[in-house]
């Protein structure tokens, strides 16, 4: 039985997120995620300002009138959500945690696909594959990735991004919309994008949190790290340890979207703390126009 309490703030989640959708989303998801193909549907009289190249000549010459065909599109896609769980997804020193973030881009990409008769999944992996709910339609489908999103409880807690790409080669056999989902804090995992990236329509979304990118003055700190558990002291008073941290930051965001721009994918970055609904409107509209 799942507590009271938690289907009250999935619930939530869901209305929030489905108002954000049908206000902004709705419209841009359909317009940057085109159908995989057209298919025929019917032949009308012609009208002034049809495309003279679509006059069906077959049924023009029997009707003694001009006729054009129509076409539709073949709508219905399969998206699917590959989502880190991993440890260092709890890390919020703003209004929210990386977790917390993610789970509500989890439900807004969820409401845009469903709105527009898409059918969506969802798996969650850290250093191995922790759930993976297969792609379906309908807003109590919705709901329940949402539930997976807020409480799932992982058993691993480092980043394998390689593994889970693998996985999603081996369950989604069709071409799919797949929003890749981390803070990519991993290594090694090029070739298997690379070999993911020719089978599916991968996004990368880059999720960060002001504190990894500008460490604070604040004296002796001890930092553990929530993937490996190891533990230091740093002195944070030092501007030398607080460029260094940045920098370091900096050259493995760097190294990051440069493979991004190599393999010719459009990442979507997002923050912890800051607003997901206006870069996922900017990121629609730079992908239909990119179409």
């Amino acid at each position: 039985m799942i507590p009271h309490e938690i289907l009250q703030k999935v619930r939530r989640v869901q209305i929030r997120t489905s108002h954000q959708v049908n206000e902004m989303l709705a419209g841009n998801w359909h317009s940057a995620f085109k159908g995989h193909g057209i298919e025929f549907e019917e032949v009308r009289p012609y009208q002034i300002g049809d495309d003279v190249r679509a006059i069906d000549w077959n049924v023009s010459a029997r009707s003694d009138q001009p006729f054009v065909k129509l076409f539709r599109e073949e709508r219905e896609l399969s998206v699917h959500l590959l989502v880190d769980l991993s440890a260092s997804q709890k890390l919020g020193t703003t209004t929210q945690t990386k977790r917390e973030l993610v789970a509500e881009l989890g439900a807004l990409l969820s409401m845009s696909a469903i709105k527009n008769n898409d059918r969506v999944g969802l798996t969650l992996f850290t250093d191995d594959i922790e759930k993976t709910i297969p792609a379906r339609k309908g807003s109590r489908h919705v709901l329940r990735m949402i539930r997976e999103l807020l409480y799932c409880d992982p058993i691993g807690t480092g980043t394998d991004i390689r593994s889970a790409l693998d996985h999603l080669n081996r369950v989604c056999k069709r071409r799919t919309v797949v929003f890749l989902i981390s803070d990519f804090q991993d290594q090694d995992y090029e070739q298997a994008l690379k070999v993911a990236a020719r089978k599916h329509d991968i996004i990368p979304v880059v999720v960060t949190d002001p504190r990894e990118h500008e460490m604070p003055n604040v004296g002796l700190v001890r930092l553990q790290d929530e993937e490996t558990g190891e533990v230091v002291t740093v002195d944070t008073a030092s501007r030398w340890n607080r460029r260094k941290y940045s920098d370091l930051f900096r050259a493995q965001s760097d190294a990051r979207d440069h493979l991004f721009r190599r393999l010719r994918l459009m990442p979507i970055h997002l923050e912890t703390g800051s607003d997901i609904v206006d870069p996922l409107h900017k990121y629609f509209h730079q992908r239909e126009t990119r179409s």
